[in-house]
């Protein structure tokens, strides 16, 4: 760059000489953002209408210009304007660089700071994945608003390469699922807040607390170790500037739940927060009945309030805050197909409804103070409360089907009505900083403390049989309670709780400009404790009738304890009896988590192409798990563990082919290691499947050891431009699938189900600016990106606590998607103050399999869905802003599905369908449109 520089300040210089004028260059510098170059800032000479801007390298020329002196005006939106005279002599280049900072004046139309603009802009996001070494890409909250994503879930989505699980916040990268990727917060890791996820759901991070979410896809030393997919760094927001208050409100609703009445646990506040969480559960039970409650109304709100404001403490001190905190609720109605079918039919009910009422409130706090220019620290505090209250009613035709009926022979007419509440409370702190110590060296360092609270307090289950007496209008007729074990019809109450801390430190030496040294620590320790218990209710005298299925309260009084049911225990309290009495838990475990790990890196510069990033990363990793559970072998040990040591090597090289465009190879060895989830043999039930751990997972093999290969052509074509292509394989040894075993139940439980697992995929990305304004800036702009993968895995026979085998000798890989696309068309005119912005947004994933089946048993496969949204932003002046959306648009039908299913002739004759099925829906349902609008004003 410096050569192009040089060469073409010699011929501005030569032009200059010719005409007996002069020229003045320079280079503007953020000392906000790591002295890194100042993009797109204005330089304008004073008194004069001529001015530029500084291109994507921080770089400006005026040229021909009449000898004299120039006052040149710098300006940068946020920045302190800076005016500085230049003499212009004939035949010569007058330099002027200038280091430009945030300003401290109250400035009318600042509303981020500066850095958070940098930060949060596509085209200085664009700018980072030029300039890094490793294969990254960014949105920042600047594109999040522009197409309406609500959270980080959504943001990733919108990189190439990546799609989510349909209604949850699973993220797939590259067809690898959750087991295979990191999450990370300003650079340190989360926990997870639930047991069937490895990383935190990104629903739960608001767009209101993100300044820009980055993926990773390929590996480098300061990585932890467990890395295959990529890694996802949510970073928070900051605020540097003037004072300002933003408030916004809004409301939401879906097109299912308009005009249902809706209901929802009995015990929760409409902020979802659970208010008997510390009673004894026995206690609850006593007092507290079954039925769900009925709620007022079907559309929900949305609300939130964000304000900052920086204090200049003398010369160089700055204290900066930024706060804000959020509320949304919304509801969803799905009716449609659910069912358990494996080996045999056990449960289809072709007509089932679910009402489900969300709640998320989000609070963050971000407190920087600048010591001066070469000191930083930050205190970063986060907490997120997610609450999802959800009634199942299956069967409410008077058709569910059961294969274990007890009344009647023909096993239809079953029902079961689920009411659950579920909540996820999660605490994370964090202290972070960044020292220059002198012009070579640099600290940058953090620590964290992060704590998870999920729970499901209080879960309803009741089953009846026939059903269809209820719908007949013959008060004569009736219901009658399904009475096959004691836990038929239960109350559940499960606890769990992460505790994790986890600390990195980089010291990065500044040899010369063309290599640069990184030497790092990063580790955690994590705890998980996990605890469940279920009360049954012993329905006392067998076919017992219930006169009224909306008031099981009736049945279930006080009164009728011992009378009509009893309550029931697996484990009694010593001394005690199993029934009408509390108990101990029933089902518990405990894990540990040790990973600490030193790396280094080089970054050598070799001329002005090429760009070599050797690493090695050192991780000492340690995982242990305990365990009590009721469906076990009484000889099992209670317990695994594993210790290992391992040396993960990795090259990141850049070439650039031209200014604009990068040539990037990538290759590196990482591992992956199980989870709690998938070690702990607790089986979760819900009504129509069962998952499960398996300890044996922490045997040897431990790990997977994975062999990563990426190569990647990019062509930032102009600003807000990019077009690229990227090849990548890897090589999975020892991979660990979620397998439906060929049992009666279908309980899915996680092996190592073969040696060795290929990954190989393509991904193209292209963004266009296709109008533009006479300013340069978008007014018709368009994007997409597309992902094909292929994988390949090799199957074979597991034995151990639990066993599992296949028929076939190969398949694909869990999560893999073949097919990924993202797209986007925005339209952004001005009309004087009124500046709407209109987005459609597109997205599709194809089929992958959800779990591998066994023996004769078919894949469970999820379909694939489309998507697309549409959201109208309307900047009313520089203060109101009136905001629309209408979501899922196509409204798709929601599957999985069992492949290859065969029904008794009789049955499928019943159900209406052929006995030999290619495929047969586990769940089928549309989710609805979502349509919202919002207000915001800013102070």
């Amino acid at each position: 760059m410096r050569q192009l520089q040089f060469i073409l300040i010699l011929l501005i210089t030569a032009y200059s000489f010719a005409q007996n004028t002069g020229a003045i260059a320079g280079k503007l510098i953020d000392k906000e953002y790591n002295n890194e170059p100042l993009p797109f800032a204005n330089v304008l000479i004073k008194g004069t209408t001529t001015g530029t801007t500084s291109d994507i390298d921080g770089l400006y020329t005026f040229e021909d210009l009449e000898v004299g002196t120039y006052t040149l005006v710098f300006s940068f939106v946020g920045y302190e304007t800076q005016e500085i005279n230049a003499v212009v002599v004939a035949g010569e280049v007058t330099t002027v660089n200038v280091t430009m900072m945030a300003s401290a004046a109250a400035l009318d139309e600042v509303v981020l700071e500066p850095v958070t603009a940098r930060k949060e802009s596509e085209n200085a996001l664009l700018l980072d994945q030029k300039k890094a070494v490793t294969i990254k890409q960014s949105i920042g909250a600047v594109e999040l608003s522009r197409k309406g994503v609500s959270d980080a879930a959504g943001a990733v989505t919108k990189i190439s390469g990546i799609s989510k699980q349909e209604g949850g916040g699973n993220v797939y990268v590259r067809g690898l699922g959750d087991r295979y990727l990191n999450t990370t917060y300003n650079g340190l890791t989360l926990p997870a807040n639930d047991i069937e996820k490895k990383n935190m759901d990104l629903n739960l991070f608001s767009s209101d607390v993100i300044q820009n979410v980055g993926v990773s896809k390929t590996y480098a030393a300061n990585f932890y170790g467990d890395f295959a997919a990529g890694n996802v760094d949510v970073v928070a927001k900051e605020y540097t500037g003037d004072f300002f208050l933003d408030v916004n409100l809004g409301s939401n609703f879906n097109s299912n739940a308009i005009g249902e009445n809706f209901v929802k646990s009995e015990g929760t506040g409409y902020f979802g927060f659970y208010n008997r969480y510390r009673n004894n559960p026995y206690a609850v039970i006593l007092s507290h009945g079954v039925d769900p409650q009925n709620i007022d109304g079907a559309s929900g709100i949305e609300g939130s309030i964000s304000g900052g404001k920086s204090w200049q403490l003398g010369e160089e001190s700055r204290l900066s805050v930024f706060a804000t905190a959020a509320f949304g609720s919304s509801f969803e109605y799905r009716r449609g197909q659910f069912a358990n079918v494996t080996a045999a039919a056990n449960q289809i009910f072709q007509d089932s409804e679910e009402f489900e009422f969300s709640r998320n409130t989000t609070a963050m706090a971000n407190v920087v103070y600048r010591i001066n220019n070469d000191h930083k620290i930050k205190f970063n505090s986060l907490f997120i409360n997610d609450a999802t209250d959800e009634v199942g009613r299956f069967g409410i035709d008077g058709r569910g089907y059961n294969r274990n009926t007890i009344a009647d022979n023909d096993d239809f007419g079953f029902f079961t009505q689920n009411v659950q509440f579920e909540q996820d409370m999660i605490f994370v702190n964090q202290i972070l900083g960044t020292s220059t110590i002198n012009e070579k060296l640099k600290l940058d360092y953090g620590l964290g403390y992060n704590n998870v609270l999920a729970r499901q307090p209080d879960r309803k289950r009741i089953a009846l049989e026939r059903f269809e007496n209820t719908l007949d209008n013959d008060p004569s007729t009736n219901a009658i309670f399904y009475r096959n074990v004691d836990f038929d019809n239960q109350r559940y109450f499960q606890n769990i709780e992460d505790s994790e801390f986890n600390a990195r430190v980089n010291l990065s030496y500044e040899q010369s400009e063309n290599l640069k040294f990184n030497f790092g620590y990063n580790g955690r320790i994590k705890e998980r404790t996990f605890d469940n218990q279920r009360y049954g209710y012993e329905i006392i005298n067998p076919f017992t009738e219930i006169e009224d299925v909306n008031n099981l309260d009736a049945f279930f009084s006080i009164e009728n304890q011992g009378v009509l049911y009893n309550t029931s225990v697996f484990r009694p309290l010593p001394g005690l009896e199993r029934e009408n009495l509390p108990g101990q838990v029933e089902n518990a475990y405990k894990g540990n988590l040790n990973v600490h790990a030193l790396y280094a890196d080089a970054t050598y510069q070799i001329g002005e192409k090429w760009s070599l990033v050797p690493g090695l990363r050192v991780e000492q990793f340690n995982q242990e798990i305990s365990y009590d559970v009721i469906n076990l072998s009484f000889n099992n040990p209670g317990s695994n563990d594993a210790t290992e040591t391992f040396f993960l090597p990795s090259l990141n090289v850049k070439y650039a082919l031209t200014e604009d465009q990068n040539l990037r190879f990538s290759a590196s060895r990482t591992v992956s290691n199980p989870e709690f989830k998938e070690v702990a043999p607790f089986v979760y039930e819900n009504v129509t499947d069962r998952i499960g751990g398996n300890p044996d997972l922490l045997n040897d093999p431990a790990f997977s050891t994975i062999v990563n290969l990426d190569l990647k052509y990019e062509w930032f074509i102009n600003r807000g431009e990019i077009f690229s292509i990227g090849l990548f394989n890897k090589t999975i040894n020892d991979p660990v699938n979620l397998v439906s075993a060929n049992d009666a139940t279908g309980t899915q439980r996680f092996f190592r189900t073969g040696d060795r697992a290929d990954v190989f995929g393509i991904e193209l990305e292209l963004r266009k600016r296709l109008i533009k304004d006479e300013d340069d800036n978008s007014i018709l702009s368009a994007g997409m990106n597309i992902t094909y993968t292929s994988t390949k895995q090799d199957l074979k026979t597991v034995s151990g606590t639990f066993n599992t085998n296949f028929n076939k000798d190969s398949d694909e890989l869990q999560g893999a998607s073949p097919i990924l696309i993202n797209a986007d068309v925005s339209y952004s005119p001005t009309f004087g103050e009124y500046k709407p912005v209109a987005n459609l947004v597109f997205s599709y994933f194809s089929d992958r399999i959800d779990a591998l089946g066994s023996g004769q048993l078919g894949n469970i496969v999820e379909k694939g869905v489309p998507t697309l949204d549409f959201v109208w932003k309307n900047t009313i002046n520089k203060n109101f802003e009136i905001n629309a959306s209408v979501k899922n648009i196509l409204n798709p039908t929601i599957e999985r599905v069992r492949e290859n299913v065969s029904f008794d002739a009789t049955l499928a004759n019943d159900l209406g369908l052929n006995s030999n099925l290619s495929e047969f829906a586990l769940s089928s349902y549309k989710r609805g449109v979502n349509a919202s609008i919002q207000l915001k004003y800013k102070f």
